[in-house]
């Protein structure tokens, strides 16, 4: 008799499985690994270190990521995930007028920068990744930042009727993106020229209102003045 047959009569009762609780090791060495990696960045870091705040083990970093790099990897993705860039695509992809879709997306972008209290050394962890690159940041621009820009190039052609490849696409681009990081990830020269400057949530909002404007206003005036006046096609949406 072959006992591997399945018995017709008999009901298979399957288990789903349940998340697995997050280790406590692996959210200490995290947690630790970022003020230090915004600290001294990723080659002046050294594992040992990062283990002896985390109370865990040398080899606890192997074991939970590969390596240092795995470590680090995680640790920035981590922390761009934290500054809101789910909601940033999720904008993307509202059925609304271009012009409203990108007023809406420099809002979201701006509110990430108080609007889960994030410590200032998320802005330090990029400022350094983005002085001194590592393997990291290729992982990370595949995985977020690419299929933004992509779709923002999508966007911005759509309102002055060119393609998304086209230069002027891309300057405009840059452009309206430059304005949003100059609040984002400011450093001391803005608290220096403009000390009196507090980002609360209102002002956030009248930030992010000027930069849409002032880019919309530029926006439709390169178009009229250009006559480009191609069809805008449907968007697809991030996948």
């Amino acid at each position: 008799m072959n006992r591997n047959r399945s018995n017709p009569g008999m009901k298979v009762v399957r288990r789903e499985r349940l998340p697995k609780a997050p280790d406590p090791t692996r959210e200490r060495l995290l947690e630790v690994a970022g003020p230090v990696f915004a600290d001294r960045g990723y080659q002046a870091t050294t594992i040992r270190e990062i283990c002896a705040g985390a109370r865990a083990n040398v080899s606890a970093v192997n074991y939970y990521f590969g390596d240092k790099l795995g470590l680090y990897t995680e640790v920035l993705q981590q922390s761009v995930r934290a500054a809101q860039l789910i909601a940033v695509k999720n904008t993307l992809d509202q059925n609304m007028p271009s012009q409203e879709i990108l007023r809406a997306l420099i809002r979201a972008r701006l509110r990430s920068i108080n609007g889960k209290d994030l410590p200032d050394w998320h802005s330090r962890l990029l400022a350094h990744e983005l002085a001194q690159p590592t393997p990291a940041l290729r992982q990370l621009i595949d995985k977020v930042t690419r299929p933004i820009y992509k779709r923002l190039l999508e966007l911005i052609g759509g309102i002055i009727g060119l393609p998304p490849n086209d230069e002027n696409t891309r300057l405009c681009a840059i452009s309206v993106v430059g304005q949003v990081l100059a609040y984002v990830m400011p450093g001391p020269l803005l608290a220096e020229i403009w000390p009196e400057l507090k980002m609360t949530p209102k002002q956030v909002e009248r930030i992010a209102d000027h930069i849409a404007d002032f880019s919309l206003s530029y926006l439709q005036d390169f178009r009229s003045k250009h006559g480009t006046m191609t069809p805008v096609r449907k968007v697809r949406r991030i996948r």
